[in-house]
């Protein structure tokens, strides 16, 4: 880093001092300030040289420097189009003046060129060591030693008795749904506010979504909601094949009060955990609670096997049935025999060792996710306009993601902030669009919390923050400081 001050010349410097001042700062770049402290031109070893070479000795001024218009950008620019300028001229090099023709500061592209994005894999040491394992063994093909130590291990972390490793979060999904027995003409209860994935399953089976509201406790399924669909359903004379509940953003739903309405109907629940391994309700893992329950390894999840799934439960027969379907249903036969319909959806061994070395650090990564939360709300603590995603009583949230509300009085929508960030090359997303707004869902039922849709209001002004665990104290800073400049 460097002073302004350290890089400015006048006409009077003489060419020793520039250069001494090019060697100190290590910039690459001088700014030639008027009388009037206004930038003039910028000043390089290679303007320097070219005097020298001109007959000018170290000890003259810079007074026979040629004027020019130097390219510079306002203070108010984005990294973005300073990027842009940068690239069109091909500088890396950028002076940056206010609003009165002072220069304030230089951009330097090895500095502005660096994006921060959502949610990136964070690699550690061992899963090389597991997958190496898998070379040195030639097990590349799908399944292996990886794949059932990795469905063991992740069995015994969370607390449950049986694991598939499959190829994707959806592929446990519709995996979860055929072994319910979920056919054509079935209703299903599903989240509303998710990702597609929690639905599209549903749809494969030939079956209809019924969309549930969230709730403002935690976000997710909310019980009054829930509940007025099931006496609806029971008074038209129906009840849903299943209930799918979505931990949201590395947060526990209120699982004692959903699966209490589920159980009361008799209704079985599938969990969709996707988005929440390592968080906890009330003490037990978030993914345990349904007769199935599915955890996603895709590449921004908080930990990855580049992707990939699992689907869990109690019961090792639907277990085995499922691993039976994931492998193109095939019949314990000396040849290749098929009496059902199958798919291609196991896991491979060089992914489930990726995902073995990444359960090791598990605990770790929650803990990074946690204190990025933690990082903004303390860095926003002064500002009303933000109101952060509840971690009720009851829960131990990963913060998969953070994410936040913007208050519609801030004077910026969250919608504005997300491009205004794009502009700064931070990435930031909306809040999932509720199931029921999605135009591929048009039609389908739809059960609100209260007389306002809650999906629809945290839709309308949610915003996802960058939450990778291995985000650096600056990167934070950064985003924290462009969020300031507008709210």
């Amino acid at each position: 880093m460097f002073n302004i001050q350290d890089v400015t010349v006048s006409r009077k410097t003489t060419l020793r001092a520039a250069l001494l001042a090019l060697n100190n700062t290590a910039v690459g770049l001088l700014l030639l300030i008027d009388q009037r402290g206004l930038l003039e031109r910028t000043v390089t070893d290679g303007d320097i040289r070219r005097l020298l070479l001109d007959g000018a000795q170290l000890d003259d001024t810079l007074t026979k420097l040629a004027s020019i218009q130097s390219l510079t950008i306002p203070k108010s620019a984005s990294r973005r189009e300073a990027l842009d300028l940068m690239n069109k001229h091909l500088i890396n090099h950028l002076p940056v003046v206010n609003e009165a023709g002072e220069a304030v500061d230089i951009l330097e592209r090895r500095l502005i060129d660096e994006q921060i994005l959502l949610s990136t894999p964070h690699m550690g040491s061992t899963e090389r060591e597991f997958v190496e394992e898998a070379f040195r063994t030639n097990w590349i093909a799908p399944l292996g030693p990886n794949v059932d130590a990795f469905e063991s291990e992740l069995a015994e972390l969370v607390g449950i008795k049986h694991a598939a490793a499959l190829s994707s979060g959806t592929a446990a999904i519709h995996l979860a749904l055929q072994l319910m027995d979920v056919g054509r003409g079935d209703k299903i209860f599903c989240s509303t506010l998710t990702f597609v994935a929690s639905a599209n399953p549903i749809v494969y089976q030939g079956a209809e979504p019924v969309f549930i509201d969230s709730d403002d406790i935690s976000w997710n399924m909310s019980p009054v909601a829930l509940k007025k669909a099931f006496l609806a359903a029971t008074k038209e004379g129906w009840l849903p094949k299943a209930v799918i509940i979505v931990n949201l953003y590395g947060q526990s739903a209120d699982m004692d009060s959903l699966m209490a309405i589920c159980q009361e109907y008799g209704v079985p629940v599938l969990e969709d955990a996707a988005e929440s391994l390592g968080a906890y309700y009330k003490g037990r893992a978030s993914g345990t609670f349904g007769h199935l329950n599915v955890y996603s390894f895709n590449g921004n999840k908080i930990i990855t096997t580049s992707g990939g799934g699992m689907l869990v439960s109690d019961d090792g027969a639907l277990i085995a049935k499922a691993r039976f379907l994931a492998t193109q249903a095939r019949d314990p036969a000396p040849h290749y025999q098929h009496t059902q319909i199958g798919f291609n959806y196991r896991m491979s061994n060089i992914l489930a060792g990726v995902g073995r070395g990444q359960l090791k650090v598990l605990k770790e990564r929650v803990e990074a996710r946690r204190a990025v939360f933690q990082a903004y709300r303390d860095a926003f603590s002064d500002t009303k306009n933000i109101t952060w995603m509840p971690e009720p009583d009851w829960s131990y949230s990963t913060h998969w993601l953070t994410v936040c509300t913007i208050d519609p009085r801030a004077g910026i929508s969250s919608a504005e902030l997300i491009s205004k960030l794009a502009s700064e090359l931070i990435e930031a997303r909306p809040v999932w669009k509720p199931m029921h707004l999605q135009p591929v869902f048009a039609g389908c039922r739809y059960f609100s919390d209260s007389d306002e849709s809650v999906s629809d209001r945290l839709f309308a002004q949610g915003i996802c923050l960058p939450s990778g665990s291995n985000m650096t104290e600056s990167q934070i800073n950064r985003i924290v400081s462009t969020i300031r400049r507008y709210i």
